[in-house]
């Protein structure tokens, strides 16, 4: 756990460069999942109200006996098109959360998606200010944003969001975007940083990297995001691959191998895998 470094969020909070997601795990599972990944290690957790875990993600935090001054939560408002997101129904929304994690404050909490095409999230963002301001959220934040979302953001208010959370892996290394982070101070997170499937793991060029440094096909994916400066958050429901995640200390990608990873974000492989910011809205 002391080997895995921070990133210094524009607030001045610290944040776990590697944490643990739970995207797709039950909530029944979440408790042991969660437990078996603070007890190898881990300190910082990433939910969403969407999810359906929250509530086995509180009882995995609770019953793992890690004090809450190491733990760095992160939760998500989920901004579906079924309600109007007014100022009440942001704040009804985070204190759900928290009554679900059994948490008394929130470490990062971010917008789950822009959907720009209902001009809301604006005034979702007013609320995340309010949220803040509390000391509520420790940093707040949002998800899937565009330049464009982020720019927006940027025209209308004073509070540059800490982190934005984005689909980013070789295959889709976001690099526009990235830039765009490092230019406002905005701390870059990626979601699926291993892609999806084994697709991308199974790839020549990254199992050439593997073999070169005796490490498996994930532990030098999640070298190549730490030392581009990423946060990463993968997923794992087996204790073995969620050991395997963590243990990626150890060594150092060179030059030549950072450029095999990066040269896949160019080939006939390279594409985004999940939805596409511009038009979800479900």
């Amino acid at each position: 756990m002391n080997q895995v470094p921070s990133i210094k969020l524009n607030n001045g909070t610290l944040m776990p460069q590697l944490g643990f997601g739970v995207w797709q795990v039950p909530d029944a599972e979440a408790e042991r999942v969660v437990g078996a990944a603070l007890q190898a290690g881990y300190r910082s957790i990433d939910t969403a109200a969407v999810y359906g875990n929250e509530q086995g993600t509180g009882r995995g935090l609770a019953g793992a006996g890690v004090p809450r001054e190491e733990l760095f939560v992160t939760t998500k408002l989920w901004n579906g098109p079924s309600r109007t997101w007014d100022r009440d129904a942001v704040l009804r929304a985070f204190d759900d959360s928290l009554t679900k994690l059994g948490l008394d404050h929130i470490d990062l909490y971010l917008i789950h998606w822009p959907r720009p095409m209902r001009e809301g999230f604006v005034a979702i963002w007013k609320a995340f200010e309010e949220i803040a301001a509390s000391g509520r959220a420790r940093a707040v934040g949002v998800s899937n944003f565009r330049p464009a979302d982020l720019e927006r953001l940027g025209a209308e208010s004073s509070l540059v969001p800490a982190v934005n959370q984005i689909e980013l892996h070789p295959l889709f290394p976001q690099a526009e975007l990235r830039a765009l982070h490092r230019r406002l101070g905005v701390a870059t997170e990626a979601w699926s940083p291993l892609g999806q499937g084994r697709e991308l793991l199974t790839l020549p060029a990254v199992a050439e990297v593997a073999a070169r440094h005796g490490r498996s096909a994930a532990q030098v994916v999640l070298r190549w995001h730490l030392q581009l400066g990423n946060i990463v958050i993968p997923k794992s429901v087996t204790p073995e691959r969620i050991r395997e995640n963590l243990d990626v200390f150890g060594f150092e990608l060179d030059a030549a191998d950072l450029a095999a990873l990066d040269a896949l974000g160019t080939g006939p492989a390279a594409r985004r895998i999940g939805p596409d910011p511009a038009v979800f809205d479900y």
